[in-house]
């Protein structure tokens, strides 16, 4: 599975308001330093988002962003199918074979039942991972990154 650009940046982004969750707004500037996100860029996404119900903002000088409901509730298949329009690819062996095209073999099919195990795979993962969950895992490896084991 791959991420577009923009995918990427919401989950970013997003994953900044879920660590500021309760703490009040998050201005787009901190966002967009913080993640290394063009501006514009951000706030196109961030105005599809809120489009969406995934987060709220505030106009003015003390304007911003927050998620707008607790980032346990927001799994990461819900925000990558908003933003991405699907989250894997179906293997192509639902489609009928056209009139006149061999009919797969017993190796396409074989091929094409694991694809679709890996897509189930896939899927089930995104749909049980939150924000808060991604987030703890980026504290467990910002928390590991300075830890140094001298071990013989």
């Amino acid at each position: 599975m791959k991420l577009s650009l923009r995918g990427d940046y919401a989950l970013r982004a997003l994953m900044v308001l879920a660590e500021h969750y309760g703490r009040g707004i998050v201005r787009i500037q901190t966002i967009s330093e913080q993640q290394a996100i063009p501006k514009r860029f951000l706030e196109q996404i961030l105005n599809d988002v809120k489009a969406g119900g995934f987060v709220e903002s505030r106009r003015g000088i003390a304007g911003g962003y927050q998620l707008a409901r607790p980032p346990e509730q927001i799994t990461l298949a819900d925000l990558i199918r908003y933003v991405e329009g699907s989250l894997v690819a179906l293997p192509p062996d639902a489609e009928p074979t056209p009139r006149g095209a061999v009919p797969p073999d017993e190796v396409q099919l074989a091929i094409r039942s694991v694809l679709r195990e890996v897509r189930e795979a896939i899927l089930k993962v995104l749909e049980h991972v939150t924000l808060a969950d991604l987030c703890e895992r980026a504290r467990n490896l910002r928390g590991s990154a300075g830890v140094l084991d001298y071990v013989i």
